[in-house]
């Protein structure tokens, strides 16, 4: 019985052996192989929520204008589900999380504001303001700004928004959205 083979250079590709000079190595470790090889560069395809988190962050420092004084506090709140904005989730809590470290690589120093009604933000007639309380946290801390977010949840995505804001008069100094996908991680991070 003859076996299917192909000559390709100086190695004979049979069915189920690839000759590879003095040995011949079996077909099927080539395609393990293959596969680990497949399967490694799969790994990155998901959502990376560190590698996200870090760069909103960083082009919230880069865009601000005037700078930021590293010196002086960033307040960071829970980011918060758009259609409510007193509703978070461990994913709104660890971007947050996220984005404070990264500040902190920054040498800026951060206090974190835990999400609580009194202290997010309140819609008033299509506009969002930082509550008064919130203004008051800021003062005791001596903060320049707070980074705040939103994020909304589509089919297979959630969209982020970030902002950087002036807590002395809520102008916001800088901006950045993104997109992150909704694989496994993400899903149950939203509950």
């Amino acid at each position: 019985m003859m076996i299917p083979c192909l000559i390709v250079g100086d190695h004979t590709l049979s069915a189920s052996y690839i000759d590879y000079g003095r040995e011949q190595v079996p077909k099927k470790i080539f395609i393990m192989i293959g596969f680990c090889v497949l399967l490694t560069g799969l790994c990155g395809c998901g959502a990376n929520l560190i590698q996200s988190s870090y760069k909103a962050t960083d082009m919230l420092i880069e865009q601000t204008h005037p700078p930021l004084v590293p010196q002086q506090t960033i307040l960071i709140a829970s980011f918060v589900n758009i259609d409510s904005l007193e509703e978070s989730s461990t994913l709104g809590r660890t971007i947050a999380e996220y984005m404070g470290s990264r500040l902190s690589q920054h040498k800026y120093k951060v206090v974190e504001m835990k999400l609580r009604k009194s202290i997010f933000m309140k819609k008033n007639a299509g506009e969002f303001l930082l509550s008064r309380d919130l203004k008051e946290i800021s003062t005791k801390h001596n903060a320049q700004a707070i980074v705040v977010g939103t994020y909304s949840v589509a089919k297979n995505i959630v969209y982020v928004s970030a902002r950087m804001i002036r807590l002395s008069d809520s102008t916001i100094l800088s901006s950045y959205a993104y997109k992150l996908p909704q694989d496994k991680n993400i899903k149950q991070m939203l509950g």
